[in-house]
């Protein structure tokens, strides 16, 4: 019998115990019945940015960023890429930090774009500035 992992449903918002040896066998929400992985960023608001980074047991990878960001604008198809080569070992999300300005200033994100990496609801890394797929790739698997 292999391990399980707690996997927040990105439609519902359900917890789901997916054993790890299925995460590549896009598995389903036992609530909703949708995919609980869709291989592009997941768009979170306050609420729901709590509960993803606290209960997924997967590495929660979070953009914050801001609408009136140009750089945030042309990073975001390297992200959107990056997110269909990082899951379903890595949930990535996108956190509108204009919408989410207490959260923002609870993480001390003083320059946008800024990746950070959380696991187990903790930060693990962080990086300011757009990047390229490839980029985000590389950086988020040397510290997942």
């Amino acid at each position: 019998m292999s391990d399980s992992l707690h996997i927040v449903c990105p439609h519902c918002d359900a917890v789901n115990r997916v054993p790890a040896d299925k995460l590549n066998a896009q598995p389903t929400c036992g609530k909703c019945q949708k995919p609980l992985f869709a291989a592009q960023p997941l768009e979170l608001d306050s609420a729901r940015f709590i509960r993803h980074i606290t209960r997924n047991q997967i590495p929660v990878l979070v953009d914050f960023w801001a609408p009136w960001c140009g750089p945030c604008r042309t990073m975001a198809p390297s992200y959107a890429q990056a997110a269909q080569l990082l899951e379903p070992a890595i949930r990535v999300v996108k956190l509108d930090t204009e919408q989410a300005q207490e959260l923002a200033a609870q993480y001390a994100i003083r320059s946008i774009p800024t990746l950070a990496l959380f696991k187990n609801g903790r930060e693990v890394a962080r990086q300011a500035g757009a990047m390229d797929a490839a980029g985000i790739v590389a950086w988020t698997q040397a510290h997942a």
